[in-house]
């Protein structure tokens, strides 16, 4: 089926706005569905920005279905972060009858441009679209890593999908094409002890918000191994995103998002950022709609510095560290990207099959301490974990 067959477009009013001779617009450069205007060809976009109104499976947080318009509202207004920007916006995904209708649309949707090699922004809506997002990777046959920026888990019982339990919707799935999920921001009050144990047991990556906002670079190899970056406004402190039902006094902060999305974009992996649960009825003064607009330029800036750098694609671009484990008889091989500085830790697969599956998964983003603990005879927590997980 065509693409424009599931859209609605966006209304012009939305977008419109007074153009300043002296700052060129972001919106001057996005090719975009409305009203008065044809359903724009995507073909030489390097990236897709599309809305999804649906929020029926929301957990107490009914009308975040409107804030795709919202949040453009305010993105259309923002100066271009750089030239040459090849961007398309399709509009919004048309309401089905359900929420499962409008689940096979966005599958549909995300099937043909992730297989064009389009990076897809997403603006929800309500946060269980993860899990169509996730069926769309898991036709194409693709292992992924799931990033979830949240103060929940979204691990709760219950037959039918809901922004509370679409993990476990998606870890049912057999086959299953999940490699790692990665909760990024969680806070304890709201899951509890034993949510975090059964994290561990199912051996997902799990960070307090409290570990990782003394030193936010901590979060960006943890964004730099997802295939998708799934935001949820309530990870954001009430006092900076107050458009959600479902708010926290604590959280991050507005700049420590935007400093996340950034990681996104930067990110060679990442091939679909998604915003949800944003809601403008709790908005005030169009606080949120804004402060995530600025989440999708700083998405759009740190896809303009992407550099190819993940190791497996060009190895004149980046040195290689062999440091011998005295204690354990093994060694372990770092990478160091010479246009970045990144670094990258290889995990050995004892498997041939297993191997050939999660090929993209052998080679793990770290941070320098990583090496360094390695460099001290000790064998850093993060290999340990991803050895476990593709070695089963």
């Amino acid at each position: 089926m065509e693409l424009s067959s599931y859209f609605e477009p966006i209304d012009s009013a939305v977008v419109d706005y007074y153009s300043v001779d002296f700052r060129p617009m972001l919106g001057d450069e996005i090719n975009a569905y409305t009203d008065v205007t044809g359903f724009p060809d995507c073909a030489d976009a390097e990236m897709v920005l599309l809305g999804v109104k649906e929020d029926r499976a929301s957990v107490d947080n009914r009308g975040c279905a409107a804030s795709p318009d919202h949040i453009r509202h305010y993105l259309y207004r923002l100066a271009k972060p750089y030239d040459g920007i090849r961007l398309a916006d399709l509009g919004n995904i048309a309401p089905g009858n359900e929420a499962r209708d409008t689940y096979f649309a966005l599958i549909e949707v995300l099937q043909q441009l992730l297989d064009m090699g389009k990076t897809v922004v997403v603006l929800g809506g309500s946060d269980d679209l993860v899990f169509p997002i996730y069926k769309a990777y898991e036709i194409l046959g693709r292992v992924i890593n799931i990033c979830s920026v949240d103060s929940r888990f979204n691990l709760e019982g219950g037959e039918q999908i809901s922004s509370n339990n679409y993990l476990q919707h998606i870890i049912l799935q057999q086959p299953n094409y999940l490699f790692d999920y990665v909760n990024v921001g969680y806070q304890s009050y709201f899951v509890g002890t034993e949510m975090v144990q059964l994290m561990d047991e199912l051996k997902f990556t799990t960070h307090r918000v409290g570990e990782l906002q003394p030193n936010m670079e901590h979060a960006e190899p943890l964004v730099r191994y997802s295939d998708v970056v799934a935001v949820d406004i309530s990870a954001v402190r009430q006092s900076d995103a107050p458009a959600n039902a479902n708010p926290s006094p604590h959280g991050f902060y507005g700049e420590q998002l935007c400093q996340i999305a950034r990681f996104a974009g930067m990110s060679d992996k990442t091939t679909c950022f998604g915003l949800f649960e944003m809601n403008p009825a709790y908005d005030h003064n169009g606080q949120t709609a804004h402060m995530l607009a600025h989440a999708v330029w700083f998405f759009l800036e740190g896809f303009h510095y992407r550099l190819g750098d993940f190791p497996a694609q060009d190895k004149q671009s980046y040195k290689r560290f062999t440091v011998a484990m005295q204690d354990h008889g093994i060694d372990l091989v770092f990478y160091k990207s010479l246009k970045t500085d990144r670094w990258w830790m290889e995990v050995p697969c004892d498997d041939n099959e297993r191997r050939e599956r999660y090929l993209r998964h052998t080679l793990v983003p770290c941070n320098y301490s990583d090496y360094q603990r390695a460099m001290e005879n000790e064998i850093p927590e993060l290999w340990w974990h991803y050895y476990n997980r593709i070695n089963g």
